[in-house]
């Protein structure tokens, strides 16, 4: 028997004041019962128990050890208890790693929901471009686009589907005419986003008829932060990649203009990752579901709206 097992054997025999009676409480043999107070005894170099063919006597030490196995044992169970409880209401700290464009325009509100849902949950959110170490940097849960995932040992939940399109201003396009083919970007000032998953260089564009590689020449302004890229654009700066999600108000208000309407980047997918898939807390299920819900919800509306315009 391990030490806290024979703690609480202890506990036991100082409470029904018989070796017989605890054995037959926990379907066990007089003998086991005596071995585990013994073990305790040899490892203290103490006297727990004063026996006799008639009863049992706690000593001194007995009586003081006794309540400080009971108050150990009672302080572990609590502690069981309220890990087991965190498997089922979300509570605590949940740490959220997420990239900055995708957080700043839904991550956010979903973050928002989920904590009116669930006030017993504080939320961190970190925004970043890299994927971090979840174990390392201490995180939950990263939130990620990308087309597909480096092998790992986490556990990675399809949030969704998100893609880029050509936006400029109408400032910028009542001065240059519209390009009407791929090949007329090379009469116009292209703005380039670099990040972890779009390649700065170049521009791999797919429409029903096929998929296109252009390459930009001589450009003007690149950056690597989506909402950078949107100011430039609306700025008439020239023409970039915005995701869709990013670009959707402005499009909407007409302070962008779609270019290329039939183009867009190939789909990239919004994933969830944790670190593992048995005994996952339910403050990191729950938000999963609110991302699904919320998040995964908005990058469908907006790929239907896309894809009428």
């Amino acid at each position: 028997m391990d030490k806290l097992s024979n703690m609480s054997v202890y506990v036991k025999v100082v409470e029904m004041g018989s070796f017989t009676a605890v054995a037959n409480h926990l379907d066990s043999t007089v003998g086991n019962v005596s071995r585990a107070v013994s073990a305790l005894e040899k490892n203290l170099d103490a006297r727990l128990l004063q026996r006799s063919t008639r009863r049992l006597s706690v000593t001194d030490a007995g009586r003081r050890y006794y309540e400080r196995c009971k108050s150990i044992l009672s302080d572990l169970e609590s502690a069981e208890a309220e890990a087991s409880d965190a498997l089922l209401e979300p509570r605590g700290t949940l740490r959220v790693h997420c990239v900055p464009g995708l957080a700043r325009q839904l991550v956010t509100r979903a973050v928002l929901d989920y904590r009116r849902v669930f006030p017993d949950v504080t939320v961190d959110l970190l925004l970043s471009q890299r994927m971090p170490n979840l174990l390392e940097d201490q995180l939950d849960v990263s939130i990620l686009i990308a087309r597909t995932l480096p092998d790992s040992a986490y556990v990675s939940q399809k949030i969704g589907v998100s893609h880029c399109v050509l936006v400029a201003s109408p400032e910028y396009l009542a001065k240059h005419a519209p390009p009407q083919e791929p090949e007329d970007l090379r009469d116009h000032q292209c703005l380039l986003l670099g990040t972890v998953d779009y390649v700065r260089d170049e521009w791999q564009l797919k429409r029903a008829k096929g998929d296109v590689t252009f390459v930009p020449t001589g450009p003007s302004f690149s950056v690597n932060d989506m909402e950078a890229m949107a100011v430039a654009v609306k700025e008439g700066a020239g023409i970039g990649l915005l995701a869709g999600f990013s670009a959707i108000d402005d499009l909407r208000s007409g302070k962008l203009v779609r270019v290329l309407p039939d183009y867009h980047t190939h789909e990239r997918n919004v994933y969830a990752v944790y670190t593992s898939r048995q005994f996952v807390d339910a403050k990191i299920t729950r938000f999963i579901e609110t991302l699904k819900e919320r998040v995964g919800g908005e990058l469908a509306a907006t790929a239907r709206e896309l894809c009428r315009q």
